[in-house]
């Protein structure tokens, strides 16, 4: 028993070490500052979305930025997104249109078309989005771009989800707060992993000389977190963070609808860079052991003092990381909640991973 109370009280001082690390990245991280604003192709891959755009393009261009233009991919839609887009486009010039009527076989769709928006674009930088997001100001092109530099090829961005009543909404807003909190800290920290298409921006030039999605195109998904894992690195990534940067999503609304989603984004992590796993695996061990160990010692070990003070100790440093992450990123997370929801996040972990993982076939949008 006196071994099994060592091992987990190893296993906790590991998430806390963890959770320290990312704490200190996302605290020392400057808040955006006033720069000359360069110019950005702003690029949104939609299917079937033409009341989400007829919201999101007006917002799209009445952004405080000089120079930018608005590309939307229409891929295949069977609505009135062509014809939507097609006036839409009369009416500004910034607003251009690509429209995919067929894909190529074996290659992903969102993947084929977010190709041609960006060899369309005429910036360097390009800013990817989804139809179903929204900017939480008309600063978030400027507080984007304003992380472009020269020696930066990246700027990874966070896009929360719309808080609406219900627990399940509670759970969706957490893990994605939670799932920020390691790509941006692993990110500010020197190991950027991975990125959100909903908020991401990269270099128009890496993209092409790289060949793109060459590697994965038949992967559903990957469009964002793979392209960042394939080519990010320390020096060439930035983030951007803070009210003016952020765009939210609108969540799923039911629990059949919000597995799915999950398990199509897990799926991708199988092709992470190896040290990627590797880092990703311990965090998660050792967080599934912290409480399927915890509890039962908790009840069955005579050292119920040390195993209760880790338990205390790092449930402490979860919540006031969640509380400082969630208002440096830009929002308001119920703390109250965190012991319960990082309980709950292993149980998803467990339900969703090893599906996402053994899964072959995945869809984007039919």
């Amino acid at each position: 028993m006196q071994t099994l109370v060592l091992f987990y009280l190893l296993a906790v001082a590991i998430q806390v070490i963890y959770f320290v690390v990312l704490w200190v990245s996302i605290s020392k991280k400057r808040l955006n500052q006033a720069v000359s604003a360069h110019p950005v192709s702003v690029i949104v891959c939609a299917h079937d979305e033409e009341q989400n755009l007829r919201e999101l393009i007006p917002l799209l261009l009445k952004q405080q930025h000089p120079d930018f233009e608005v590309i939307i991919i229409n891929d295949r839609s069977n609505d009135n997104t062509y014809d939507m887009l097609l006036e839409e486009t009369k009416k500004d010039d910034r607003l251009k249109m690509v429209d995919v009527k067929r894909t190529p076989e074996h290659v992903n769709g969102k993947k084929f078309g977010i190709t041609l928006g960006i060899k369309a674009a005429k910036h360097e930088w390009v800013l990817l989005t989804d139809a179903d997001c929204r900017p939480d100001s008309d600063q978030w092109l400027r507080a984007m771009s304003e992380q472009f530099a020269d020696d930066k090829n990246f700027v990874l961005g966070y896009s929360a989800y719309e808080k609406r009543p219900g627990f399940l909404n509670l759970f969706i807003r957490f893990e994605t707060l939670f799932t920020a909190i390691q790509y941006i800290g692993y990110a500010l920290a020197g190991n950027p992993y991975m990125g959100v298409g909903r908020n991401l921006a990269y270099r128009k030039s890496v993209f092409l000389d790289n060949k793109g999605f060459s590697n994965f195109l038949n992967v559903t998904g990957g469009d964002d977190d793979l392209f960042v894992n394939r080519h990010a690195t320390a020096k060439t990534t930035a983030v951007a963070l803070g009210t003016d940067a952020l765009v939210h999503s609108f969540p799923k609304t039911t629990l059949k609808e919000f597995y799915n989603q999950k398990v199509r984004h897990l799926s991708v992590g199988k092709k992470y860079r190896f040290k990627h796993q590797f880092l990703l695996a311990v965090f998660f061990v050792t967080h599934l052991i912290t409480w399927f160990a915890g509890i039962p010692l908790l009840f069955f070990s005579s050292a119920i003092l040390w195993v209760g003070s880790a338990v205390i100790f790092r449930m402490l440093i979860v919540t006031l990381t969640v509380h400082q992450a969630a208002e440096r990123f830009g929002q308001k997370f119920e703390s109250w909640a965190v012991p319960l929801l990082d309980f709950l996040f292993v149980i998803y972990y467990i339900s969703t991973a090893p599906v996402a993982f053994l899964t072959k076939k995945i869809r984007w949008k039919s």
